[in-house]
């Protein structure tokens, strides 16, 4: 399950990182890029501590 959703957030990374670059209609997300992709760190930081 944690996998999954490290997937789905590293997939949103990527879409708001290279979206409007290659996509135009993609909308431009900042910060929120930086948001995601520390928080999949940090989710595969603790999974790997087994934490989670």
């Amino acid at each position: 399950m944690l996998w999954t959703i490290v997937v789905v957030l590293v997939i949103l990374w990527l879409l708001g990182f290279l979206g409007p670059r290659y996509i135009p209609s993609i909308p431009k997300m900042g910060n929120a890029v930086h948001i995601l992709i520390v928080i999949v760190v940090i989710l595969v930081i603790l999974n790997l501590l087994g934490i989670i």
